[in-house]
């Protein structure tokens, strides 16, 4: 199994439960071993020849079996240290059985698991199994004179029973150090996916809570948006027909009963455009981000009745319409109506002018608005109010482009170009 994809990633350290974990594992892996030494001894079958003394026998195997209750801590000098003592042990006639045994697996296992440094943690272990075969090699050679036919006297198996000894004690240890390495290099690739999960659930966790606020700022800066162009047009209009009719109050109360009119209708208006976005507000699922956006009436349609209202504010106002009209989509037809409610707003907040110009343009491809007026083209030619924003943010999002500044001859001109949907561009041509 290869390590090079992993290798930039360092596992975790233990923690203080399972270095507690690995203690008590230590002490009582030690402890059973001293009882199956005892076994053995009381069963006098020393296959490795005679043994040492009782304490150096006890020496050897807790040398074997101790150093597991700090596997974890220092995985390498742990395994390095079983191996040595186990090697030291056989070599002493120590009859080391299944636990010490059990305990160089669990030292090469863990070395593969936890160690931090990867290169060294694969030498390590590749050095520690060649260094094993070859004691198996040479305990071999060492114990060949040993063997005698006698051993052998029931063998019926149609291979040398001194090569079928030799081929089951090789294939023992192949498995045996194969699955302690695979098992340890596993565990420590399991450990990094699922780091790697958690990261991935983290920054999904992110994700999903970053997209969440941008769809709320979006929907707060579209209703300040929509509250921008519908307030500030009525508004504005209601002052202009405020003071017409403080001008002629006292001598022409017709005119007076007029502007006073358009107010009430205009003011009506606007509180329900107000109710209209507000409701959303109010709504519990907005928080959560699952209500639809508030349906917007306006169209393209209704330009001529904006036309009229800076009409009735005093202004020569004019609208025309080239090209044979198509029908539009919603959202094109209400980012034009927007563009031109706020151009006209502006005319009459800003521009002190006497004439007010809208023209549409129906053109093969694109629908174009231009609004123009003969004013002082004063504030709203910086680009910077909010309406201007607003209307650019309108035509970019439907892959358009606005210009607007004042006028060579004098007066403040809006230019907006929206390109039109196959469909309606095909008509429109």
């Amino acid at each position: 199994m290869s390590t090079a994809p992993t290798t930039a990633w360092r596992r975790p350290a233990p923690t203080a439960a399972q270095f507690r974990a690995d203690l008590w594992v230590g002490l009582a892996v030690t402890v059973l071993a001293l009882f199956e030494l005892t076994l053995a001894y009381s069963t006098g079958a020393f296959l490795l020849g005679p043994p040492p003394s009782v304490a150096e026998q006890i020496w050897w195997t807790v040398a074997v079996t101790a150093p597991l209750a700090v596997r974890r801590r220092w995985p390498a000098t742990v395994a390095v240290i079983v191996a040595v003592a186990f090697v030291a042990g056989q070599a002493r006639a120590v009859p080391l059985a299944q636990l010490p045994s059990g305990a160089l697996f669990a030292a090469l296992f863990t070395l593969g698991a936890w160690g931090a440094d990867r290169r060294l943690a694969g030498r390590l272990r590749v050095g520690i199994i060649v260094a094993m075969f070859g004691w198996l090699a040479l305990s071999l050679a060492l114990r060949a004179d040993q063997i005698s036919a006698a051993s052998f006297a029931d063998a019926a198996g149609p291979v040398p029973p001194v090569l079928a000894a030799v081929v089951n004690g090789v294939l023992y240890n192949v498995l045996f150090f194969g699955f302690a390495y695979y098992a340890g290099q596993t565990a420590w690739v399991a450990a990094r996916r699922r780091h790697e999960l958690r990261e991935q659930a983290e920054q999904l966790r992110r994700s999903q809570a970053e997209a969440r606020e941008r769809a709320v700022m979006g929907e707060r800066v579209r209703i300040a948006r929509e509250l921008h162009d519908v307030v500030a047009h009525h508004v504005s209009v209601m002052g202009v027909q405020a003071a017409a009719c403080r001008r002629v109050f006292d001598r022409d109360r017709d005119k007076a009963r007029t502007a006073l009119a358009a107010i009430e209708e205009t003011a009506r208006t606007s509180v329900d455009e107000l109710r209209r976005m507000l409701g959303v507000l109010r709504d519990p699922d907005a928080a959560a981000g699952t209500v639809a956006a508030p349906e917007d009436t306006a169209g393209i349609d209704q330009v001529r009745a904006l036309v009229d209202r800076a009409r009735e504010t005093g202004l020569r106002a004019d609208l025309g319409v080239y090209g044979e009209p198509v029908l539009l989509p919603r959202s094109v037809s209400q980012a034009a109506y927007r563009i031109v409610q706020e151009a006209v707003t502006n005319v009459v907040k800003h521009a002190h002018a006497t004439t007010l110009d809208v023209r549409i343009r129906y053109l093969a491809r694109e629908l174009e608005i231009d609004v123009s007026d003969d004013g002082q083209g004063g504030a709203p030619a910086a680009g910077t109010g909010l309406g201007l924003i607003g209307m650019r943010e309108r035509v970019a999002a439907h892959g358009g482009e606005v210009a607007a500044g004042p006028r060579p001859g004098g007066g403040f001109r809006v230019r907006a170009r929206m390109p039109l949907p196959v469909e309606a561009a095909g008509r429109a041509a």
